[in-house]
């Protein structure tokens, strides 16, 4: 079976988004041909200028399905798949645009594709869609995986008397609520010798590097406004680093009853509490609660969702 992932092209340094390329590998490891399409600018006009060299991509690499992550990539694949099966995968930001957006997304959804995957319940209520499958994005259990703390500290440069706090966003984005973070860690530091660490640069961080800042840090912050199912939280629990989170998305599912990671009002006061609770609870058991995450389990399933839509 040979598979064309279709997404945005444009992350800096990178490309096409590691979450879209960690998803490819998975499959990869599973016997399927998997072929990338990134698509080049940014906004609705540039996407359709893509349309062409699409059509050309997807004649030449005779792919049996089409999956497009994200629902431009996925409408500008849509217009040039011809009869090729397309499944498409939403994120969390395709549940937080403009009505008239999210009305687009619901018509295509409704006539022009043939599976639409959302990686979370909210996402699912947010965009009112009918006949999806929830299926959150893996976590790749070989690279994220507990590494100690002191020979992780060694490769990042962290101080071994400071408590880090790491923040993994872009910090530019409104509503990963950098603000909120950084109040309460300051809150935080009126007790205990702590750091707030953002983990974004100019040109990104190569993905292969986030491990080693999970095992270093004492805890995972995350104080975004809203989220569909961010990977990093999953990609915590399965380096056993406490997290710290605003209740968005899918994480307080994710957490569940783990002990040392805890959901968050909106309130410094209240992150700077369960900061301190995290940091004195130490390494969790975050990894056995979403065994059912690991990306070959996650690889799996959609295998089986390609093989079904191929015998119809």
């Amino acid at each position: 079976m040979k598979v064309a992932f279709v997404s945005s092209g444009n992350i800096k340094k990178f490309g096409i988004s590691p979450i879209v390329i960690n998803q490819g590998d998975s499959l990869k490891k599973e016997g399927i041909d998997v072929v990338y399409y990134g698509i080049k600018g940014k906004g609705f006009i540039n996407y359709l200028k893509n349309i062409k060299t699409l059509k050309k991509f997807l004649k030449e690499n005779k792919v049996d399905i089409i999956h497009a992550h994200f629902s431009l990539s996925a409408i500008i694949a849509s217009i040039a798949k011809k009869r090729t099966p397309i499944v498409v995968s939403l994120m969390g930001s395709d549940s937080s645009g403009k009505f008239i957006y999210r009305s687009l997304v619901k018509f295509f959804h409704r006539f022009l594709w043939d599976v639409t995957i959302v990686k979370s319940q909210n996402i699912k209520d947010n965009l009112s869609l009918d006949d999806v499958i929830i299926l959150p994005n893996g976590v790749n259990f070989d690279l994220f995986k507990p590494i100690d703390q002191i020979e992780s500290r060694v490769k990042v440069n962290f101080e071994s008397d400071t408590k880090y706090i790491v923040f993994i966003a872009d910090p530019k984005r409104v509503e990963k609520n950098i603000g909120l973070a950084i109040e309460g860690v300051e809150i935080l530091k009126k007790n205990i010798k702590a750091e707030l660490f953002i983990v974004f640069g100019k040109d990104g961080i190569e993905h292969n590097q986030i491990p080693n800042y999970l095992n270093a840090a004492d805890v995972l912050l995350l104080t975004s406004t809203s989220e569909g199912s961010p990977n990093v939280v999953k990609e915590a629990m399965a380096c056993n680093c406490p997290v710290v989170s605003t209740d968005v998305g899918d994480v307080k599912s994710v957490i569940s009853d783990t002990k040392g990671c805890f959901i968050s009002q909106f309130n410094a006061e209240d992150i700077a509490s369960n900061l301190f609770k995290a940091i004195k609870h130490g390494k969790t058991d975050g990894r056995t609660k979403i065994e059912h995450l690991n990306s070959k389990i996650i690889a799996t399933k959609l295998i089986s969702i390609y093989n079904n839509l191929l015998k119809h």
